[in-house]
């Protein structure tokens, strides 16, 4: 009878016994996108498990005799071939505990999709896509009071990304008339905090051509404008964006 298995020999077999099917599940999670049964715990455990047996049996009847002396062998004990082999053991259990259930799960999620138009982006939230790859730009808010706030996005603004709630700081605050129109950085400003629960919507837009420096080091003295506004008016000619200036502290 053999002799039985050590408490650290143990957990290393449930986890070789585990990992395939969380591999798979986690690859399938991340291929084929959310759906309702991820928001259950339970489900998802489940799902694992369930991958991890059927792989699991898989592996044990095409190669079931050389993996269980990997594991255990009569005379030496458990774990005793992957200890006189460990390139060997390492190589096998990289194989079968990420390439296969990845490649499984990469597999069975490309056969669902087929014929489907829709496509799945990894990117948790709209919020967070926006912001990835945002230039830099006026950006105005219309709170649900009823007035807007604005100022200028970059390269000393923030924005929350996911899961921390949605928020945005503006490096400039910008004077914004009633009806939406940006008119004048304000003097001396030192940025303005938005939170996103205050918030009906947000505007993004674009802005003249910046002074050479400003990408490098954003600078207080560059000079900006807004470009295109839809839907609402401008007024004026293009002020200096951060007014940590003088000029535009007065307005020249």
């Amino acid at each position: 009878m053999p002799h039985a298995p050590t408490t650290v020999t143990q957990v290393v077999i449930v986890l070789l016994l585990v990992l395939p099917g969380v591999t798979y599940q986690f690859v399938r999670e991340r291929a084929r996108g959310p759906v309702p049964g991820h928001r259950d715990l339970g489900e998802r455990i489940l799902r694992a498990v369930t991958a991890g047996i059927v792989l699991d049996n898989l592996y044990v009847l095409l190669a079931g005799p050389w993996l269980v002396h990997l594991v255990y062998d009569r005379r030496r004990g458990w774990l005793t071939g992957a200890a006189g082999n460990p390139r060997i053991a390492a190589l096998t259990a990289t194989t079968l505990l990420i390439i296969v259930p990845a490649a499984a799960a990469v597999l069975t999620s490309w056969l669902g999709s087929r014929g489907s138009r829709s496509t799945y982006d990894p990117i948790p939230t709209a919020w967070d896509k926006v912001f990835q790859r945002r230039s830099h730009c006026l950006v105005r808010a219309r709170l649900k009071s009823g007035h807007w706030v604005g100022g200028y996005y970059g390269e000393r603004s923030y924005t929350s990304g996911y899961p921390e709630a949605a928020d945005l700081y503006l490096q400039t605050t910008w004077a914004v008339s009633g009806a939406g129109s940006f008119e004048r950085p304000l003097p001396h400003s030192g940025g303005i905090y938005i939170r996103m629960d205050d918030v009906e919507f947000l505007d993004f837009v674009e802005v003249a051509g910046t002074e050479e420096g400003d990408t490098a080091g954003d600078r207080d003295t560059t000079a900006v404008g807004p470009r295109r506004e839809e839907g609402v008016s401008t007024r004026g000619q293009s002020t200096r964006a951060d007014a940590g200036s003088a000029d535009a502290a007065s307005g020249r």
